[in-house]
C-alpha cells in the first residue's frame, strides 16, 4: 500500500511539473521573447507603460532597474558589430527610449518656466536632447546624437518609435522592440501614427492634410527613403509630401483615400505636443 502511495505521489508531481511547464510555454513572461540585454526594458515597459503613457511616478521609486538598464548600453562595439541589423536597430531605438525615460526619472516632478513649452515639458530639463549625455557603445552621446544613429538606418517608421518624452511623440509601447519582431513592429507603429493625431489629421472639411512637424525635422532622410518618383494618383506634390503619402496610404481609410486622391488638399504640419506622457494622476485631456 505504502509503495503505491509513494508512485501516485510521484505521478502527480510529475504530471503537476508538466502541466507547469505547458503552461509557462502559452504564456511567456515578459522579456522571455526579447534580446538578452533588452529583457530588462521589456520587463520595465511591462509594468510601467500602458497605452503610451508612463507611470513615472511609480518608475522614479524603481529607478534602480532603469539605471542598471542604460549602464548595460555600454557594450564593446567589437560585439554590437557582430550583431545582425535588425538587432543592432532594436538597440538604438531601445537605447533611445530608455535614455529618455531616466532623463525625465532623474528630474520627476518636472516644474519649467519656460514659456515656449508645457511647465511638465521634457523640454524644461535644460540639454535634455542637446547636452545631457549617455553612455552607449563607449561613446558620450546626447539623445539629438543617438536620434540620427537611428535614422542612419533609413527606416522612417524608426523615427515615430521614439518616444521623446511627449504626446506628440511615438506611442511608447509596454514591451521593448526586438530582433525577431522588429519588421512586424515597425509596421504597427506606422499604422498607429495614422490613427492618433498627434501624428496625422485627415481634415476633409477643410481640405488638409496635417501631420507632425517630425516629418519636417528629418525631411532629407523622409524624402530619401520615401519621396522618389512621382505618384500616379498624387501628380506633382513635392518629395515630402511623397513621403508622407507614401508612409500613411497603407492605413488610412478607404473614405480618406478617396479624398487624398482628389489631389486638392493642402499639407500643412501641426504643432507638436510637447506635454509629458505620464500617466500618474489619470490620462491628460488631448
Amino acid at each position: 500500500m505504502a509503495r503505491v502511495t509513494v508512485l501516485t505521489i510521484a505521478s502527480a508531481l510529475v504530471f503537476g511539473l508538466a502541466v507547469t511547464h505547458a503552461v509557462q510555454q502559452e504564456a511567456p513572461p515578459p522579456g522571455t521573447n526579447v534580446d538578452a540585454l533588452q529583457a530588462p526594458l521589456d520587463r520595465l515597459l511591462d509594468v510601467y507603460v500602458r497605452d503610451g503613457f508612463v507611470y513615472y511616478r511609480a518608475l522614479k521609486s524603481d529607478r534602480a532597474k532603469i539605471d542598471r538598464y542604460v549602464a548595460s548600453l555600454d557594450v564593446p562595439q567589437a560585439t554590437y558589430d557582430k550583431w545582425p541589423k535588425e538587432q543592432q536597430l532594436a538597440f538604438w531605438i531601445n537605447a533611445y527610449n530608455g535614455c529618455v525615460l531616466q532623463t525625465i526619472v532623474d528630474h520627476y516632478p518636472i516644474h519649467g518656466r519656460t514659456p515656449e513649452y508645457p511647465p511638465n515639458s521634457i523640454r524644461q530639463i535644460p540639454g535634455a536632447f542637446e547636452r545631457l549625455p549617455h553612455r552607449v557603445l563607449g561613446k558620450t552621446l546626447t539623445l539629438d546624437e543617438i536620434e540620427k544613429d537611428v535614422a542612419q538606418f533609413k527606416d522612417p517608421q524608426a523615427l515615430l518609435a521614439l518616444g521623446r518624452g511627449a504626446i506628440g511623440g511615438g506611442r511608447l509601447h509596454s514591451e521593448a522592440y526586438t530582433s525577431q519582431r522588429l519588421g512586424e513592429q515597425l509596421k504597427g507603429v506606422a499604422a498607429e501614427c495614422v490613427q492618433r493625431k498627434e501624428c496625422v489629421q485627415v481634415e476633409m472639411t477643410t481640405g488638409t492634410l496635417s501631420v507632425s512637424p517630425l516629418f519636417s525635422w528629418r525631411e532629407a532622410m523622409f524624402i530619401e527613403t520615401l519621396g522618389g518618383a512621382e505618384m500616379k494618383d498624387y501628380p506633382g506634390r513635392s518629395p515630402i509630401e511623397r513621403a508622407v503619402l507614401r508612409l500613411i496610404e497603407p492605413y488610412i481609410l478607404p473614405t480618406e483615400q478617396e479624398f487624398l486622391k482628389q489631389n486638392s488638399f493642402k499639407i500643412t504640419f501641426h504643432k507638436f505636443d510637447w506635454r509629458l506622457n505620464d500617466l500618474t494622476g489619470g490620462v491628460p485631456d488631448r
